[in-house]
């Protein structure tokens, strides 16, 4: 179409691409989801054609223009927390339906432990204990056994994957969230946790408390956010947990131990 610019993305799972099309009915200026034009097969797998949307990755940005994006970040919690879920279902990874499997935010936060045969990473569990600790990982389980009976049930949207070269930013400014194939319904805090949990990884932002900025803006806001510490808590060990079942899954061993040590300061501190 004249005057208009856009992408082809290619994947192995149909699903992701058509989660990203439901996606798109949440777009706004404090959310930019591209749409997505068209889906079908090709290479043995699956393409989109997306909107072209244009910036910087925001994992390649240094800690200086990592605070001046802040506010446009939790701009963006607050359009996905703000977001009309009236016509979807359920709680945790939702489909191209824009509906989830689990009854509660506690039973998706339980599954991280499931290893079944029709997950895309089934296998995890062996293959992680042979390469670490297994009790770690139940150590970690067994707290956030204790976490989910408390938590409340709260339903939002969450897109559960905002690092990972899935949003680009110009400036102060987000200028598109792609790739919702980890797409959530569950604690709003889950997407602020991402940040809190892989902080490590990226050595430019060390200096800053997203935590602490998040609160601000709550507060500025307005919001209300109870049980705050223990909510943000359940979120990142469910990240961590479901981290790790992934590294182990794919044999990215070096991350796994990154990850377990990680988990294991977040349980000690």
């Amino acid at each position: 179409e004249a005057g208009h610019s856009y992408v082809v993305r290619f994947g192995a799972y149909n699903e992701d691409f058509e989660k990203d099309r439901l996606a798109a009915r949440y777009a706004s200026t404090e959310l930019p989801i591209p749409q997505i034009i068209e889906i079908g097969e090709a290479l043995g797998g699956y393409y989109a054609v997306a909107e072209r949307v244009t910036g910087s990755y925001l994992d390649d940005v240094d800690g200086t223009q990592m605070l001046m994006l802040l506010p446009a970040l939790f701009r963006a919690f607050d359009a996905m927390r703000q977001a009309d879920l009236s016509t979807t279902s359920g709680y945790g990874g939702w489909n191209s339906a824009g509906n989830a499997p689990f009854a509660s935010w506690r039973a998706t936060l339980l599954d991280v432990a499931n290893d079944r045969p029709t997950d895309r990473v089934h296998g995890w569990r062996e293959r992680m204990a042979s390469v670490i600790d297994i009790g770690l990982f139940d150590e970690a389980y067994a707290r956030l056994q204790v976490l989910a009976e408390r938590v409340p049930d709260d339903r939002h949207l969450i897109h559960s994957d905002l690092l990972h070269w899935n949003v680009l930013v110009d400036g102060s400014h987000i200028t598109g969230v792609l790739d919702w194939g980890c797409g959530l319904y569950g604690d709003m805090l889950y997407d602020l946790a991402w940040f809190c949990f892989w902080q490590p990884w990226y050595p430019a932002w060390r200096g800053i408390d997203f935590r602490g900025e998040a609160l601000k803006h709550y507060a500025a806001v307005g919001l209300d956010v109870p049980m705050f510490d223990e909510r943000l808590l359940a979120c990142e060990l469910h990240i961590a947990l479901g981290g790790m079942a992934y590294q182990a899954f794919a044999g990215h061993w070096d991350d796994l131990q990154s990850t377990a040590e990680r988990t294991l300061s977040i349980l000690r501190g």
